[in-house]
């Protein structure tokens, strides 16, 4: 049984930063792909960025030159930086880890953007 933990999230200004965690606890290795998404209430859940074990990276057009995800492939952790925060960022954040056949969600941290 694998699960992602996630941390990071809170209060923050417009223009502000945070920096979001997630580690993986469990029987996973190898390579999995490990990122983030975001939903708000009646909203449909989005992609906001992924990675590779080997360091591949996808973002969101809306977070691209803002947001960097990395990730520590012996503390099974992904991280994601978020810089020049926008109010449209708000969102509960949630964690993904994808391996063949498991994908597997964290609880969500909830960042909210608010002046």
């Amino acid at each position: 049984q694998v699960q992602l933990v996630e941390s990071g999230g809170g209060l923050v200004q417009p223009g502000g930063s945070l920096r979001l965690s997630c580690a993986a606890s469990g029987n996973i290795f190898g390579v999995y792909i490990m990122g983030w998404y975001r939903q708000d209430p009646g909203k449909e859940r989005e992609l906001v960025a992924s990675i590779s074990s080997d360091g591949y990276t996808n973002y969101v057009e809306s977070v691209k030159g803002r947001f960097t995800i990395s990730r520590d492939n012996a503390k099974k952790t992904v991280y994601l930086q978020m810089n020049s925060l926008k109010l449209e960022d708000t969102a509960v954040y949630y964690c993904n880890l994808r391996k063949s056949v498991q994908t597997i969600w964290g609880q969500g941290t909830q960042v909210i953007v608010s002046s």
